[in-house]
Parts: C-alpha cells; structure tokens; sequence
C-alpha cells in the first residue's frame, strides 16, 4: 500500500469517529430525563421511598409514617 492510500484510510477513520460521538451527543441531549428528588409520604411496609442514595423513610417514634428525607451517615465510631 502506498503512503496517499494510508493517509486517507486513517483520515476517513478519524471522519467516522467524529460524526459516531456527534450523533451519540445529540442523542444523548434529546432524551427526557426524568429527576426524581427524595420527598413525600412514607411507611415501611407499602410506601417505601424513591430509590436514591441517601434517601431514607423517617419515622418519629410512636408514628407509623413518615417522610422521605436525605439521611446523614453514621461516623464511624
């Protein structure tokens, strides 16, 4: 193969991968992205809450339901 036929297989290649990550970009920022946030009404048993990291069901004592809320780890003791 000469160095011309090298030279412009590598460049159609470089061409090709270009407009792959434009469509793959474009595709990306077209879809509907649905956010869901830690709130609401919860139990334990029926109702749990969204899952996310962090969000968790608080419940006061002597209640049988309660809210979703971000919960704060524990420090390691």
């Amino acid at each position: 193969m000469t160095k011309k036929t090298i030279k412009n297989t590598f460049l159609a290649a470089i061409a090709a991968a270009i407009l792959c990550a434009g469509t793959v970009s474009a595709r990306q920022l077209s879809l509907n992205v649905q956010t869901t946030t830690c709130s609401g009404f919860c139990d334990k048993k029926k109702h749990p809450c969204p899952n996310i990291l962090g969000c968790g069901c608080v419940i006061q004592p002597g209640f049988t339901s309660g809210t979703c809320n971000f919960i704060a780890a524990k420090p390691a003791k």
